[in-house]
């Protein structure tokens, strides 16, 4: 009998790769949605089912009834935007505790694990980057009374994620912008193996609870311009750098802020997101998680790049139903 599974964030870039691989894998998915559950996609062959349960991370029933009964938890929802640091805690810290309560206090408490942020390492940068780290805490805070692991992925590209297609329709165009200084390292994940990690986590026996990064493979990470050679190599055409002054940058930054807390519209780019592309270290270290699951990335930067691109260009961005 599949066992079943709860899951927010479905709907989300990240969620929804993550809730059709699990259908994929026979999980019985209860997936958390805030507005009416959309409407079931064709079923896969040889999958499990995904079950649509209508609620948000603030309404105390909806996570009990989420949760009950399950073997496991996976917390993908997540704010990345807005101009108030309380815009990122409700969800990213308090939608975090009490989710994480509600599986302590299940009958049977279900494992849980937590898709996090590689920028709670660094909480000092900015209110998403806190929140983040925030919501770390208050999992950890339950102490031995839940079976818990958190998961740090880097920058996660892929179909479906609204937030880099600008910037690849701009490199498609041969021009890559970039805020970051060209000696910053960063790691990368494509959202395929994302998912890939998090169900090989699922089906272990056993775990070793605490936080875990992850990344594509590649040791140390890159830079800007040895991304903008990958891309460059696979278009067949230069894909030459546009640096952005700090202080435009900067100027930029503060009246989308100003904008946003004038409109209540959620701003894009803001002081601390500045502050974030402007640290010189995210690379990440997935000994750990390697160790405890002998999992490896199968996406190299170029293969990855290479099928986002070409999504892009055929008009699917969109992820796979």
């Amino acid at each position: 009998m599949p066992q079943q599974l709860a899951l927010t964030g479905a709907t989300g870039f990240i969620g929804s790769t993550l809730c059709r691989r699990l259908a994929e894998r026979g999980w019985e998915v209860r997936a958390l949605c805030r507005r009416r559950p959309p409407p079931e996609r064709p079923p896969l062959p040889q999958s499990g089912a995904v079950r649509w349960l209508q609620g948000d991370l603030e309404d105390a029933g909806a996570l009990a009834r989420l949760v009950e009964g399950t073997a496991a938890v996976v917390h993908a929802a997540g704010a990345v935007r807005g101009a108030r640091a309380a815009d990122f805690f409700r969800t990213n810290a308090a939608g975090t505790a009490r989710l994480a309560d509600a599986a302590r206090r299940a009958r049977s408490a279900p494992r849980f694990l937590l898709l996090s942020s590689l920028a709670a390492r660094e909480p000092q940068l900015s209110f998403y980057a806190a929140s983040k780290r925030a919501g770390e805490e208050a999992l950890a805070a339950q102490g031995g009374s839940l079976c818990w692991i958190g998961l740090r992925p880097p920058a996660v590209y892929g179909p479906g994620d609204r937030e880099t297609l600008p910037l690849l329709r701009w490199m498609q165009r041969g021009i890559a912008p970039s805020a970051m200084s060209d000696k910053a390292r960063f790691s990368l994940l494509h959202v395929e193996d994302l998912a890939d990690a998090a169900c090989r986590l699922l089906e272990l026996a056993a775990w070793a609870p605490g936080l875990y990064e992850i990344h594509d493979g590649r040791p140390g990470g890159y830079t800007w311009p040895e991304v903008c050679r990958t891309v460059a190599g696979i278009l067949g055409r230069p894909v030459r750098r546009l640096p952005i002054p700090r202080g435009l940058l900067w100027a930029a930054a503060g009246i989308n802020l100003a904008l946003a807390l004038a409109t209540g519209r959620p701003p894009m780019l803001t002081p601390g997101k500045v502050r974030e592309l402007g640290h010189g270290d995210w690379v990440c270290d997935d000994a750990p998680l390697r160790s405890l699951t002998g999992w490896a990335p199968r996406l190299s930067l170029e293969e990855g790049m290479r099928r986002t691109l070409s999504r892009i260009r055929d008009g699917r961005w969109r992820p796979e139903p």
